[in-house]
C-alpha cells in the first residue's frame, strides 16, 4: 500500500508561562491509503495537537510531516491553505454549517476556494449529499435537519473535493446513539470504497469501527 501520512519524529510544546509544555514527544506514524485509524487517549494526551498537525491546522518544532508526496514541514502558510483544501477532509463534533444558507451552498463552500464554476460546484455537491443518503433534503437549512442529518451535510461537505486523507475529531460527539451507529456506519461504507479516515475519539465502541486503534499517552504513541 502506498503511505499518505507520513510522521517522522515529531515534536510540539506550547509556551505555559516560563515554560514549554511538551505535548508532542516523538512521534513517528505511517498511514497508508485505505486504512480506518482511531486516535484514542486520555484529555491532555496530546491527540487533538497530533490531528491539528496532520489537518495543517498547526506546526511541528521539530519532525518531518509528508502528507501524500508533499512535505509539509517545509510549507509557507498558503501552501498549507492548499493541501489543506485539496487532500484533506475535515470533520468535527461541531457542525460547523452555515446556518441561514441551504445545505448545497454549504457542501459548496470548499470548491469556491478552488474556483470551480458554479454550476460544477452545484452537481458536485448534489452528488456528495446524494452519497450521504440526503438526497430529497437539498433544499433545506441545517437549521431544518437533525442532528444526525446535519453531521451528513458536513460529510458531504468534507468529500466534495474527493480529498485523500478525511481526518474525524469526535465526529459523533454531539449525537446520541442511534445517530452516532449511523454515522460510523457511514464512515464503514466510505472506508470500504477506498477513503482513507484518520479519527480521533475516546469511546471505545466508536474506535471498533476502525481497523487499527492508536492509543497516545503523554505525548507519546504507546
Amino acid at each position: 500500500m502506498d503511505a499518505v501520512i507520513v510522521l517522522s519524529h515529531v515534536y510540539k510544546s506550547y509556551p505555559m508561562g516560563e515554560l514549554n509544555l511538551e505535548v508532542l514527544n516523538n512521534i513517528s506514524l505511517t498511514i497508508n491509503q485505505g486504512e480506518f485509524v482511531a486516535i484514542m487517549g486520555a484529555s491532555g494526551s496530546g491527540k487533538t495537537t497530533l490531528m491539528n498537525i496532520l489537518g495543517c491546522l498547526d506546526r511541528s518544532d521539530q519532525g518531518q510531516y509528508q502528507l501524500v508526496e508533499f512535505d509539509v514541514s517545509k510549507a509557507n502558510s498558503d501552501k498549507l491553505a492548499r493541501l489543506r483544501n485539496k487532500h484533506i477532509g475535515f470533520i468535527f463534533q461541531s457542525f460547523h454549517l452555515l446556518p441561514r444558507i441551504d445545505i448545497i451552498r454549504n457542501v459548496e463552500l470548499p470548491l469556491i476556494y478552488s474556483a470551480i464554476p458554479a454550476r460544477q460546484r452545484r452537481i458536485k455537491a448534489i452528488a456528495a449529499l446524494t452519497n450521504v443518503g440526503l438526497q430529497d433534503r437539498l433544499g433545506h437549512l441545517p437549521t431544518q435537519l437533525s442532528g444526525g442529518q446535519q453531521q451528513r451535510v458536513a460529510i458531504a461537505r468534507a468529500l466534495v473535493t474527493s480529498p485523500e486523507v478525511l481526518l474525524a475529531d469526535e465526529p459523533t460527539g454531539s449525537l446520541d446513539s442511534q445517530n452516532g451507529k449511523e454515522i460510523m456506519e457511514l464512515f464503514k461504507q466510505l472506508n470500504e470504497l477506498g477513503k482513507t479516515i484518520v479519527m480521533v475519539t475516546h469511546e471505545q465502541d466508536i474506535a471498533n469501527y476502525a481497523s487499527r486503534r492508536i492509543f497516545m499517552q503523554d505525548g507519546k504513541i504507546v
